[in-house]
Formats: structure tokens, sequence, C-alpha cells
């Protein structure tokens, strides 16, 4: 897959989509693991349905390269790269990445995972030119309810995410009752097919919606 410099600094995954259909641009924002094989094998799914697709490196400041193992290890690391990460640096990143798919097309969505869904809540709140954002398990969207999404979002989480209590998806609710948030009988990493809490039936229901927004967006 190629990779391409965004105007921030850091380099990111590029991904034309393939196929007939065309169905606009897609930024796609990591989990705290980096821009491993999981978020690549994603961005060539979604390239397969039509979409243009671009993944920031987001942690590439503190390490080039950055990945992180799906163990406890790589779970603190990943987590010492979220707290050297400023969110005006993530949203500065992200913008970078739409303005790119910007040049070629005028539908840009934005989708993340785990610490990624909540980059694709800022990005709703808070960047130029986003259509609509599909956000997954993003247990930091807490830290941001006084921010309104400008544009179409919906919400991904599993009932039994240990590190998401279902209090905090209703806070969400609450201070947000016009953003559909979706519940799944699964555990935190359902969508990922390299963690120990992937559901493929979830999986498939959540990938469905998040086409059909963005598709009616």
């Amino acid at each position: 897959m190629p990779m391409i410099t965004l105007s921030t600094g850091i380099p990111a995954l590029l991904e034309p989509a393939t196929g007939t259909q065309r169905r606009g641009g897609l930024v796609v924002a990591q989990e705290i693991f980096g821009l491993n094989a999981n978020i690549r094998a994603l961005c060539s799914r979604f390239a397969g349905d039509g979409y243009d697709v671009i993944a920031p490196a987001y942690f590439d400041r503190i390490e080039a390269g950055f990945t992180a193992p799906y163990d406890q290890d790589g779970i603190q690391k990943g987590l010492s790269a979220v707290r050297a990460t400023s969110w005006d640096q993530v949203t500065a990143d992200t913008q970078a990445a739409i303005d790119v798919l910007r040049q070629t097309q005028s539908r840009i969505f934005v989708t993340g995972f785990c610490w990624g869904g909540t980059v694709a809540w800022v990005a709703a709140c808070r960047c130029a030119g986003v259509t609509a954002a599909s956000g997954f398990y993003g247990r930091m969207i807490n830290m941001f309810l006084a921010e309104t999404p400008s544009v179409p979002i919906e919400l991904h989480y599993g009932d039994a995410d240990p590190g998401i209590p279902l209090s905090l998806v209703n806070e969400v609710r609450v201070a947000h009752p016009q953003v559909p948030i979706h519940l799944y009988p699964a555990g935190h990493g359902f969508f990922s097919d390299r963690g120990h809490d992937f559901d493929p039936t979830q999986a498939d229901i959540a990938w469905a919606r998040t086409l059909n927004l963005f598709d009616r967006s």
C-alpha cells in the first residue's frame, strides 16, 4: 500500500478505491495499536467497497512505524502514545487527511476504532469537509460531550465492554440524544478479527450500518 506525507508531517496510508462503484473518500482512524495489519486490512476492505481511503499514522511522531501488539505490554505502549498526543494535533492531522481527499472527492467520511472512535467524534465536531462519521467503541468520546457534531454520526458499542460501561454510553445518549447509538451483544473490540472479542456476526451488522449511513448522507 502506498504511503504519503500529510501537510502536518506525519505519514499516512493511501489506498484508492477498487471495483466499479465510487462512494467517496474515507479517513480511517486507528486503534491505540497504531497503523497495524488490522487497520491496513480494514482500509483494503473499505477500498473494495468503493472508498478512497487514507489512514494517518498518528503516533509516528513518537516512533517511526509505530505499532503495538494486542497484549498488556502493547496496551501500555498504546496508552502512552495517546497521552503524548494532543487532541489539537489529532484534529490537525485528520483535517490534513480530509484535505487530501477533498482534492478528488466531494463526499468525505471518517470512521475509527477504539481510540480512533473518539477521533471520528472529534472530526465530526471540529473538521471541515466531513460528510458523515461512524465511531466504534470510543471511550474518550465522553471527554468531548460539550462539543456537538455538525454532521451525521453514529456510534457503536459492545454492551459487554468492561472498559466502556453502559453508564458511559448513557452519558453520551443523554448529552446527544440526536446521535444514533448502536449496542451489540459483544465486547470491546468486536469489529477487529485480530482481537479476542471479535464477533463476526455483530461486525457485519455494524459494517452494514456504517455503509448505509455513508450512502444516505
